[in-house]
């Protein structure tokens, strides 16, 4: 049985914010039993095994359905409000962006009773014509697939080379997944935060991992999150609308 990540990261039927994800992170302490369900044991799960484990379980059910599958909201607004801990981690430099990540995915996840797949919020909008509207769940949805892809370009830089720093790691990943669909008075916040970074060691002591755990789980999430990036750009491109904004 796979594990129920709305009961464990939502509270009396909301999304839980970041700071209450990362309480209930860190007192949740797991193991996978054959099956891959959780069941109780010393074994602590980590924010980055976390993440991990609830992109895998998307990834493999886009990779063996195939595009055409109709991905259901609710099990990806699970998976994707888990990441709002890894933004928390990065501090005050990406406070922005964890604020807004959280408001688009709570947005979303309250939707998900009304529009149950990812197709039914692309269709909406695109008949009302409201897909790039401020505040539609299709623009809303594109920022969160940002947001997904801005963590995973973050570690695969932070990956690259042993001595590159975060703020390195951070502001080439910004530069290429953000910053060319943000205003100018945001693109400078982010600049100048970026000096408040932590270290690569304050990061790992942050996250409770090692450099070779943290490696092992960050791999796991980028080789995850890849599909369904994908995925998400060809709900968009099926439809002729770019992704330029």
């Amino acid at each position: 049985m796979a594990p129920n990540f709305r009961s464990l990261f939502s509270r009396r039927g909301r999304q839980c914010t970041a700071e209450e994800t990362r309480e209930r992170v860190s007192r949740l302490r797991v193991s996978m039993d054959e099956e891959g369900a959780f069941e109780d044991a010393n074994t602590e799960l980590t924010h980055l095994s976390a993440v991990a484990n609830a992109f895998e379980e998307l990834s493999a059910i886009v990779k063996s359905k195939g595009f055409n599958y109709d991905l259901r909201l609710e099990p990806f607004c699970d998976a994707c409000s888990l990441v709002s801990v890894l933004f928390g981690s990065l501090g005050i430099a990406f406070k922005f962006a964890e604020l807004e990540y959280v408001s688009k995915v709570n947005d979303l996840a309250e939707a998900s009773g009304i529009r149950a797949t990812l197709n039914n919020i692309l269709d909406f909008d695109v008949r009302n014509d409201s897909v790039k509207t401020q505040g539609s769940l299709s623009r809303n949805l594109r920022r969160v697939r940002l947001g997904i892809d801005l963590i995973r370009a973050l570690f695969q830089n932070f990956l690259s080379l042993d001595d590159c720093s975060l703020k390195e790691a951070a502001s080439a990943a910004y530069a290429k997944t953000c910053a060319p669909y943000h205003a100018w008075a945001i693109r400078t916040a982010v600049s100048a935060g970026m000096c408040a970074l932590p270290t690569r060691e304050q990061l790992l002591l942050r996250l409770n991992e090692t450099e070779e755990s943290a490696e092992k789980e960050m791999r796991r999430y980028i080789n995850a999150s890849l599909p369904i990036i994908e995925y998400i750009d060809k709900l968009y491109t099926s439809r002729n609308i770019s992704l330029d904004w």
